[in-house]
């Protein structure tokens, strides 16, 4: 049975699903007005598990990833300039040119680490007759107020507000770093549509006049017009629980008189040295120059290595590591090759450490989605496959080792280990074709040749090893 750590009961709970085998699946998608970096590999890193855990588990899902290109301030909040409109006059041009673009650029680094795309990618611009009937249904309702084109959600209609966040309503000041807007009735209110200010491109014709609609009403209304007004599992990064998962919750229960999402799910940072890693703080590495270094298989595996709750630390260590891993997975695959022929002929002495492997690698990621723990049954599926291998392995068993690898490694955890488009800048297939050659110059007796290629292998730091079968197997130096 799948636990997962639901933010808002502080605990693992059992997942059950409204509507099951029907899950539906609402992760917060990026602001695009740059390119991305590290820390958003890791957040839909850990949610494209979770997708592919469910759906590994029968489970059908529809999956809604937003894209916000409208209406994230600069401060997180209500203040400040709308982060996509300030980056595209820095960089000449129009504020949906740059939306475009850096839409297309996250894509791209998404589909290079293997990530599932969402069934559903909205747009907050594509979707503002949503969110202003929302709003209209928080005036109609007493939970909203307008006041000079702004309209606020008031957090004292909402005796609840602040359960998500575990904070004290009477302590906050409506989630800004900046002092209260003076139209404001209190403090602790949040906007749900603001006033475009004279200039202001992005921009709409709503009730109030010209505007734009807050950053938290969007994410509302585009869960609610795909997957309803009740959620099985909102995700999203540890940072968005307050004040944009808290008013969310507001917002959306305030409308509906329902519970607005039954699981929240909430990845920890990127940190460097200890402090995370953002486009503010300036300390980011962008994906595409990360991929210049390391492979996106690589970045994905240095990612599992952790649990999604856990803050990663980013170190070229602990990446060079992670490469070293990921090669021994590449090398394996490559010489199961093909695998053709019936799984149902294997061992049962493989077959039985194959169902251990399954099991612990099931219940890892059953607890919470423990991918580290699921890695290393995996890497105890490498090395009892690559003994099976050395030791003459026959088709079944090849057959058998295969499809766990693929099925474990691939289908779950997203790793490819196609070799050198996955990372081994061709070495792998070098290396296959070396000891294919070796054993060919046995198989014909040429002993010598044979020997004069051991020697030079081993003097330019490869070892050699000859197999039962007549194979030979060319491996980097431990």
């Amino acid at each position: 049975m799948l636990k997962l750590y639901n933010t808002l009961g502080r605990e693992k709970q059992e997942f059950e699903p409204l509507s099951p085998p029907s899950v539906g699946l609402y992760v917060c998608g990026p602001t695009v007005y740059g390119d991305s970096h590290l820390g958003h590999a890791k957040s839909y890193v850990s949610f494209d598990v979770l997708l592919r855990w469910l759906r590994h588990g029968g489970y059908r899902v529809r999956y809604v990833q937003n894209i916000t290109d409208v209406g994230h301030l600069t401060d997180n909040a209500d203040s400040g300039e709308d982060k996509i409109e300030r980056q595209a006059r820095l960089e000449k041009v129009e504020p949906m040119e740059l939306a475009e673009r850096y839409t297309r650029s996250y894509f791209e680094d998404m589909d290079a680490l293997n990530i599932v795309r969402p069934d559903i990618s909205p747009r907050a611009s594509g979707h503002i007759p949503e969110q202003i009937l929302l709003v209209e249904k928080l005036l109609e309702k007493g939970h909203a107020y307008a006041a000079d084109g702004n309209v606020y959600f008031s957090v004292e209609s909402f005796p609840e507000y602040g359960k998500l966040s575990g904070r004290d309503p009477d302590q906050m000041q409506a989630g800004t770093r900046v002092s209260c807007a003076a139209d404001k009735r209190d403090p602790r209110d949040f906007a749900l549509w603001k006033r475009a200010e004279e200039g202001h491109i992005l921009r709409w014709k709503s009730p109030w006049g010209w505007g734009y609609p807050g950053w938290h009403l969007e994410c509302s209304a585009m869960s609610m017009r795909y997957l309803g007004e009740t959620v099985d599992i909102h995700g999203g990064g540890l940072e968005n629980v307050f004040p944009h998962h808290e008013s969310e919750i507001a917002q959306s229960e305030g409308a509906n008189g329902q519970t607005f999402v039954r699981y929240w799910l909430h990845n920890n940072m990127v940190t460097v040295d200890g402090r995370k890693m953002g486009k503010s703080l300036g300390n980011f590495v962008t994906l595409k120059d990360l991929f210049e270094r390391f492979p996106p298989p690589v970045v994905r595996l240095y990612i599992l290595r952790s649990h999604y709750r856990s803050p990663l630390d980013f170190s070229d260590q602990a990446l060079e590591s992670a490469r070293s891993a990921h090669e021994r997975l590449v090398s394996l695959r490559r010489r199961l090759g093909n695998a053709e022929g019936e799984a149902e002929g294997a061992s049962d002495s493989l077959r039985q450490r194959v169902e251990e492997f399954e099991r612990d690698f099931a219940e890892s990621m059953d607890d919470d989605l423990n991918t580290a723990g699921a890695l290393a049954a995996l890497f105890d599926l490498v090395r009892d496959g690559n003994t099976a291998l050395d030791q003459g392995a026959s088709q079944g068993d090849r057959a058998l080792l295969a499809r766990t690898l693929d099925g474990m490694g691939g289908d779950v955890l997203g790793l490819r280990m196609e070799g050198a488009d996955a990372g081994g800048e061709g070495i792998e297939l070098l290396l296959d074709v070396l000891g294919e050659a070796r054993a060919e110059l046995r198989k014909n007796r040429m002993f010598e040749a044979a020997d004069s290629m051991r020697q030079r292998l081993e003097e330019g730091g490869f070892s050699v090893r000859d197999l039962p079968g007549g194979e030979s197997r060319v491996d980097p130096a431990e």
